[in-house]
């Protein structure tokens, strides 16, 4: 069965001493430092009233919603038992193991709690988040082909490869390209391409919610379960079952942004979020 050599790339970037560089922290890094551009970027087309200071402070949030979020949600949805046995393997980060849904839910508790903060409506903000948010994706899919995990299914398509640490040594699909492509490259092109006009809020992030949920549940045919859960209703796997109500809220937030109607329009009065700027005095 012919197959695609696998790129045996070093997951460690470098070593400088005892600490390594690993591409998966790169990835991360590299999320948030175009999510925050984009951030500012749309901010301004939006304009919506947040400094550089306001929009640092909400990426640091986002930061810690994120990573948090993520490793609890892969301990409780992906790995509990083992993680009772030996709870200290919870602050393994360098194993692996952080799951985009216990993300969500993280970084979208810390929007909540900055955009209070901030004086801006949350939804407002968490349409700021949905556009830059793919790049994330995009970057942290890459990063698992590199560490040559979440491999695909067994395949006999010309683009298989054989990796590594897979059982069995037959071609599989590259699936984390699959998502990298899909959830990340062609959500966000789809975002900015209609972010050039300030929609109702709740809109983009609807959208992206809805575009991850029929993405990532399609990949996830082509995508090998997880080996200590395997599938966990009939043919659908764990990812998919967590994905089910992701759907079921951007839909919600899309009809609710279209009972909203037009936006004002942002050089209009009043076409702005957050709190009016001090006088000078």
């Amino acid at each position: 069965m012919a197959a695609l050599p696998y790129p045996a790339i070093d997951p460690v970037l470098f070593e400088l001493g005892p600490l390594e560089v690993r591409w998966y922290g790169l990835a991360y890094v590299a999320g948030f430092v175009v999510g925050a551009l984009v951030l500012r970027s749309l901010a301004r087309r939006w304009r919506i009233r947040l400094t550089d200071d306001d929009l640092l402070d909400i990426v640091l949030v986002a930061v810690i919603g994120l990573v948090v979020g993520a490793r609890l949600g892969y301990v409780l949805f992906y790995g509990a038992g083992s993680y009772w046995r030996d709870p200290i393997a919870i602050f393994a980060f360098h194993d692996g193991g952080m799951s985009f849904h216990g993300g969500l839910i993280g970084i979208m508790l810390g929007g909540w709690f900055i955009a209070r903060r901030k004086g801006v409506s949350a939804l407002r903000l968490f349409d700021l988040g949905a556009v830059g948010a793919p790049i994330g994706i995009f970057f942290g899919r890459v990063a698992n082909f590199i560490n040559g995990e979440l491999w695909g299914r067994p395949t006999d398509v010309p683009w298989g490869m054989v990796f590594p640490g897979a059982p069995g040594g037959v071609p599989r699909h590259p699936s984390q390209l699959y998502e990298a492509l899909l959830e990340g490259l062609v959500i966000f092109a789809v975002l900015w391409a209609l972010s050039r006009t300030r929609r109702p809020e709740g809109f983009y992030i609807g959208l992206m919610l809805v575009l991850y949920a029929v993405f990532r549940t399609f990949v996830e045919f082509f995508r090998e379960p997880d080996a200590h859960l395997g599938f966990v209703l009939g043919p659908l796997t764990m990812g998919q079952l967590l994905t089910a109500p992701i759907l079921i809220a951007g839909a919600w937030l899309l009809w609710r942004a279209s009972r909203k109607g037009a936006d004002k329009d942002p050089g209009s009065a009043g076409g702005t979020d957050g709190p009016a700027p001090a006088k000078a005095g």
